[in-house]
């Protein structure tokens, strides 16, 4: 028998979301690896697309009011895990538009 039958909509709502949020995680990790791969030199422009999607996609959750608690919790973690990287991504892009720094002189 298919547990999956006799959902209300309700638990079939919280099933989206949660299928949402593991797409999210996923995409985190990807736009990860694909800023790697762009600062060890196998790409010639930062990954936009996947960053763009990836916000979008934090944006839409975060204006959802159906997330329960787990889901809230789940997704302001994913969100302080991508804004850890995105600063992280904002300053080593950074220094590399300003270049090496030297030392101060006195």
């Amino acid at each position: 028998m298919n547990p999956h039958r006799f959902q209300t909509p309700k638990r079939a709502a919280h099933m989206q979301i949660d299928e949402q949020l593991n797409r999210l995680e996923e995409d985190i990790r990807r736009l990860k690896i694909e800023f790697d791969i762009f600062f060890n030199g196998g790409a010639k422009r930062p990954p936009y697309d996947t960053k763009n999607r990836v916000e979008t996609m934090i944006k839409r959750l975060g204006d959802d009011r159906t997330l329960n608690f787990t889901q809230r919790y789940r997704y302001n973690t994913l969100v302080s895990r991508y804004t850890a990287l995105r600063e992280l991504w904002r300053r080593t892009l950074q220094e590399r538009e300003e270049g090496p720094h030297r030392p101060l002189l006195r």
